[in-house]
């Protein structure tokens, strides 16, 4: 069962192409990742499957069913750009747009309640929505695309303009959907979130896809070719080792991405014979450093077969 399936999917804009030939199926129940850098296509694509553009060719199922109308009450959609009628009061705003999902408003009073109180918002319900904080609308609006209790839910960059409490928050209410069964589309360029929550990702880019698949699946076809270390100095020195192709330095560690064939024990007694070495790990790469990668072309290592 997948909880949305894209076949050959087409949008042009005149004579910019914004999707080309995207085809996924995003498994039912899971957190799908949709990934790209900014201008990759995301959100063209979350318009196509809300029916709110068509797309010039190809088909759209949602829940087993083509998209349409029919569809949109089963979606809950969080739009990066915010959409919340400003001079309304919570309370009105939240009514109203249950109110476009079928729900009565005898049935939503209490859950506006419960929600604006599991939101830490309740003595916000009189208030009008333009006197609240860009947080706190952001988590206004992340009820009234639960609410309704979809079947799937369409998040682009649900976490912007909130603070880490916050975002701890909608994460843990996210993954509480996701028990309930719940299919989540999870639409962002912040590679971190993405790898901390999703279990499968695509990755676009210029409109086009170039991985997809189960993230445990690409993380292990690219390998184990990082390295983090803990040194004294200045990193920067090591740049130009045969094994290196680049580093990234946290202040706190530094992460050494190795060439193909990069060999990470004479990269340890390279930097054993100028520094001294408080931590050494060969690890997986991080989402981070695979879109990075894959984005610049510079590493290919299962594109095709992710």
């Amino acid at each position: 069962m997948y909880g949305l399936v894209l076949k050959n999917i087409c949008k042009s804009f005149n004579s910019t192409v914004a999707v080309s030939n995207l085809s996924l199926s995003v498994p039912s129940g899971k957190i799908y990742g949709l990934l790209g850098p900014n201008g990759a296509g995301k959100t063209t694509t979350i318009r196509m499957v809300m029916n709110i553009i068509r797309p010039d060719s190809g088909e759209i199922e949602v829940l087993g069913e083509p998209a349409g109308e029919s569809t949109k009450d089963r979606i809950g959609f969080l739009p990066e750009e915010r959409g919340l009628y400003q001079s309304m009061s919570v309370r009105d705003v939240l009514l109203f747009l249950a109110e476009i999902k079928n729900l009565k408003r005898s049935d939503t009073g209490p859950l506006i309640v419960e929600w604006l109180e599991r939101m830490g918002l309740s003595e916000t319900i009189d208030k009008k929505v333009q006197t609240l904080s860009k947080g706190m609308q952001q988590k206004l609006q992340f009820i009234s695309v639960l609410i309704h209790e979809p079947d799937l839910i369409i998040l682009d960059e649900p976490f912007s303009g909130l603070d880490p409490v916050n975002v701890e928050l909608i994460k843990d209410i996210i993954m509480e959907e996701k028990r309930k069964g719940r299919t989540i589309i999870f639409s962002t360029h912040v590679m971190e979130q993405a790898e901390k929550l999703c279990d499968h990702i695509t990755l676009i880019n210029k409109g086009e896809k170039v991985l997809d698949g189960p993230l445990f699946e690409i993380k292990a076809k690219f390998g184990r070719n990082s390295v983090i270390a803990e040194i004294d100095g200045d990193a920067r020195e090591f740049e130009t080792l045969d094994d290196v192709e680049r580093i990234s330095d946290f202040n706190k560690y530094v992460e050494f991405k190795l060439t193909r064939g990069g060999d990470s024990q004479r990269l340890l007694h390279a930097l054993a014979e100028k520094t001294t070495v408080n931590r050494f790990e060969v690890v997986e790469p991080s989402l981070h450093d695979i879109f990075i990668d894959v984005v610049r072309g510079g590493d290919k290592r299962g594109v095709e077969d992710a």
